[in-house]
């Protein structure tokens, strides 16, 4: 006997909280969460940088991050003192470990890059680091 522990559910993008924690930069839209009443393990959501911008060096405290890029091109920095780079495009994946500060950049004039992003914990964490953070 199958016992039913909770429903599927559907989250349309107009249902998508605008009010999860953000990055200077960039927007967040959770999908699932608590803030949309579903209760999981995890956070999902998307994750948007317009033509030309770059976020704030940030981290996600203890959550890990998958990213799927969705559509467009972008650089992820990152490292003690942003030292690393790596460039993803549509269609690849990306992984975040814990704790490690980074910031995205889009190189694009003309198109904003979108992920795909799901993290370990159910709701989101954003560390903010000052610009200096860096220097």
């Amino acid at each position: 006997m199958m016992v039913l522990r909770s429903a599927i559910q559907i989250v349309s993008r107009d249902r998508f909280d605008t009010t999860t924690a953000q990055t200077s930069g960039s927007h967040r839209f959770a999908a699932i969460g608590p803030s949309l009443g579903i209760t999981s393990a995890i956070w999902g959501g998307l994750f948007e940088v317009e033509p030309g911008a770059r976020t704030g060096i940030h981290h996600h405290g203890e959550q890990d991050t998958i990213a799927f890029v969705l559509s467009g091109r972008c650089e992820v920095q990152w490292g003690d003192k942003g030292e690393f780079s790596a460039r993803a495009k549509a269609g690849d994946f990306i992984h975040v470990p814990a704790f490690l500060p980074h910031m995205e950049i889009n190189p694009s004039q003309l198109l904003p890059f979108r992920w795909v992003v799901v993290r370990s914990t159910p709701v989101p964490i954003v560390v903010n680091l000052p610009d200096a953070f860096w220097s």
